[in-house]
């Protein structure tokens, strides 16, 4: 069907490839918007964190969610009015410098690369699940499909598809949790509001088999009621990391460029968190299902509970296979976006804009086509060998953003006096730390693990407002070495942001880029 759809959609130019034409509503914005979130993360991670850490899972929840309040207060509308393809290329044209254009295409790509790795991995568990084939031949198959229809479509396809598989993965999610929950004793109408009740039997050792043993009963207690499981700190500081890791995302801030104005932006995020809402409320019946039917299945079932869960209670191969579909679905979708970012990046803001600014659009198409292939082949490799939990691996990816594109996007919105002096220095040390703590992670230093003071998943609280902090100092100290020319190209911007009067049109991009500021 996927790849089916990818041909209905075959583009030729680059505002197809890359921004699906403009042409996308606010609700079927909204649809590819949540599809593009609910990756393999949210439909088997968060389920899997809640089945393990309990109550802290939460801060996944909060986190994820919150972040989209921030995205539609400080620079949902502002990005739309900006127009054109890439977050990179809105911040380069916004500091007026290659430099900050090519380190944001950079760090699109790393994001791209870390949080692809994720779901790689979900995709590769499923698909053994389904095809009974393993890990590895799972994480190839995923891989042939989804570049298949990627470039054949690009965002048109990518869109489209993700329209459908958010129908797919919420109906998979929803209809065997109604079947889960009667058939562990409630009536079915509305688990989101029935499993508090079988959450307060697990409280007291009652699960599926019987009576857990006290040993198993007392972990059960540390581990779902509040603070069994980390602290205030590292609740609050991997809350915050998913908060401004999600406003920063470029694979979700370009979906801002697919619509028609503004407006429609603004009530795409609005859909956006509607349909994410669905999933996320009803990700903690799974957890406590999890534990009902599976209580001792630990950290090597925590990312297949969504399957685990079912399996136990015997809902039979259809609704289990169904709810599999899902999670690939979501898998997929995500990808598929992600891989857009990070080819765009590089196609668009390497090649056709600093590198080739001269080269016709089969060309970039032809090199973002090639780029998608080797992206998907770096990802691919990682995936065959990753470092954490699916949705911990994600979490790195949100850190990444939020200590780098974050802040040097919220002040070239709303910091007049943000410069690329103070851009380039807020992005490279978000970016020399959150890598830094990420390779202290996979090297188990505890400094950078899960009770560290700088924990690789949510690293953000401390990193993310010294970045703000040392682009504002740096801009304020270099503000004298801006070009009154560079000054007036940046105003421009702002006055374009804002929509503001006294906005000049720009020059052709060809003549543009021979001016434009190292």
């Amino acid at each position: 069907v996927y790849i089916g759809v990818g041909f209905l959609s075959k583009v030729s130019e680059t505002s197809g490839y890359w921004v699906a034409g403009r042409g996308i509503g606010k609700i079927g914005n909204g649809a590819a918007i949540a599809s593009d979130w609910m990756s393999a993360a949210s439909f088997m991670g968060v389920a899997g964190l809640l089945y393990l850490k309990g109550w802290f899972g939460l801060g996944y929840i909060l986190g994820w969610t919150g972040g989209y309040v921030l995205l539609l207060t400080l620079l949902a509308a502002q990005i739309r009015r900006f127009g054109k393809y890439t977050i990179p290329e809105f911040l380069g044209d916004r500091y007026d410098s290659h430099a900050v254009r090519l380190i944001s295409a950079a760090v699109t790509v790393i994001i791209a690369i870390t949080y692809a790795t994720a779901q790689f991995k979900g995709i590769g568990l499923i698909c053994g699940w389904i095809f009974g084939i393993d890990y590895t031949a799972s994480v190839l198959l995923a891989a042939g499909v989804v570049l298949t229809y990627m470039l054949i479509s690009g965002m048109r396809g990518v869109t489209r598809n993700q329209q459908i598989q958010y129908v797919v993965l919420i109906s998979a999610f929803l209809i065997p949790l109604w079947l889960l929950i009667k058939k562990a004793g409630g009536t079915g109408w509305l688990p989101q509001l029935e499993y508090g009740a079988i959450l307060s039997g697990l409280m007291d050792g009652k699960v599926a088999s019987g009576q857990l043993s006290a040993e198993a009963l007392d972990q059960l207690r540390r581990d779902f009621l509040p603070w069994g499981m980390g602290n205030i700190y590292q609740f609050i500081a991997l809350a915050f990391t998913l908060m401004v890791g999600t406003a920063g995302l470029p694979h979700i801030m370009i979906r801002f460029y697919t619509v028609k104005n503004e407006d429609i932006a603004r009530k795409s995020v609005l859909w956006g968190l509607f349909f994410i809402g669905l999933l996320y409320w009803s990700s903690p019946v799974y957890a406590a299902m999890g534990k009902f039917w599976n209580p001792l299945g630990g950290k090597a079932v925590a990312d297949v509970i969504i399957l685990s869960a079912p399996e136990r209670a015997g809902l039979g191969i259809p609704f289990i296979g169904y709810l599999a579909g899902g999670a690939m679905a979501a898998g997929l979708s995500t990808v598929a976006g992600l891989l857009v970012a990070g080819a765009s990046a590089i196609a668009h803001d390497w090649y056709a804009t600093v590198f080739k600014p001269d080269c016709t659009d089969r060309e970039a198409l032809h090199v973002g086509r090639i780029f998608t292939i080797i992206i998907c082949a770096i990802v691919v490799i990682a995936a065959l060998n990753p470092p954490a939990l699916i949705a911990q691996i994600v979490a790195m990816a949100f850190a990444i953003a939020g200590n780098t594109i974050f802040p040097a996007a919220v002040l070239a919105v709303w910091y007049g006096k943000a410069n690329k002096y103070g851009a380039l220095a807020g992005i490279i040390f978000g970016l020399t730390l959150t890598l830094t703590a990420m390779a202290g992670w996979i090297a188990g230093i505890p400094l950078f693990g899960p009770e560290g003071l700088l924990p690789a998943t949510s690293s953000s609280l401390i990193v993310c407002p010294l970045a703000f902090l040392l682009n504002i100092l740096v801009s304020n100290l270099t503000d004298e070495r801006v070009s009154d020319e560079s000054a007036t190209r940046m105003d421009n911007i702002l006055r374009k942001l804002h929509n503001l009067p006294g906005y000049v049109e720009e020059e052709d991009r060809t003549v543009h880029s021979a001016t434009k500021t190292p």
